[in-house]
């Protein structure tokens, strides 16, 4: 558990349903009291599911993330649940976390020179039921990178790489990949921060 700063809380912790390392640093850098319980569901699944049904990428990620809360919700009853999910969509493709450095350069040979947004979602569950939620959609527009500059950041960044959707990490080496970015930092990282910490003061969890 992170230790909470003053003027948090002393009550239950948020419980993040998530395995992200970034998203439990984000809460623990503002000072979030939670204990992380990842929750286990096919993602990949569950996202085709989606896809079949007609959802946009916006509301797949919002849906994905409710799930999550829920499958954890379950084995915390009374706890407050945080669920969250980022889907990545350039011209009405989704792409996901690279499998493998091959799927890497593939993911980022295809985002070379183009836009794309990052569907960001997050949901709090308490007592089964949701209590808030939020959605942001940053957008980006990457350099036309040659394959040897793709190579060399995938050298750099190692299996980093593999952390997240879009094959990159803004906010350490694939910040040089980029040429503009507008919308909200922290959604761009996966946790739409702001709203969040303002949702977790009227749960009790923040002072």
């Amino acid at each position: 558990m992170s230790e909470a700063i003053a003027g948090s809380k002393s009550g239950p912790p948020l419980i993040l349903a998530s395995a992200s390392a970034t998203r439990a640093l984000l809460l623990r850098r503002a000072g979030v009291p939670f204990i992380q319980d990842p929750a286990a569901i096919d993602e990949a699944a569950a996202r085709a599911e989606l896809r079949r049904a007609g959802r946009d990428a916006l509301q797949a990620a919002l849906e994905l993330a409710r799930r999550k809360a829920m499958a954890v919700a379950r084995r915390h009853p009374r706890g407050l649940v945080l669920g969250a999910d980022q889907l990545l969509e350039c011209d009405g493709q989704w792409y996901d976390k690279p499998v493998d450095r091959v799927a890497a350069r593939e993911q980022l040979l295809q985002l070379s020179g183009r836009r794309h947004r990052l569907a960001t979602a997050a949901v709090l569950l308490r007592s089964g039921g949701v209590c808030w939620s939020a959605i942001e959609a940053p957008e980006l527009a990457m350099r036309a990178l040659s394959t040897g500059l793709v190579d060399a950041y995938l050298d750099a960044s190692g299996a980093t790489a593999l952390t997240s959707v879009g094959a990159y990490q803004i906010e350490g080496l694939g910040a040089q990949l980029m040429e503009h970015m507008s919308g909200d930092f922290f959604a761009v990282l996966g946790l739409p921060m702001l709203p969040l910490l303002a949702a977790l003061r009227s749960e009790g969890v923040l002072a």
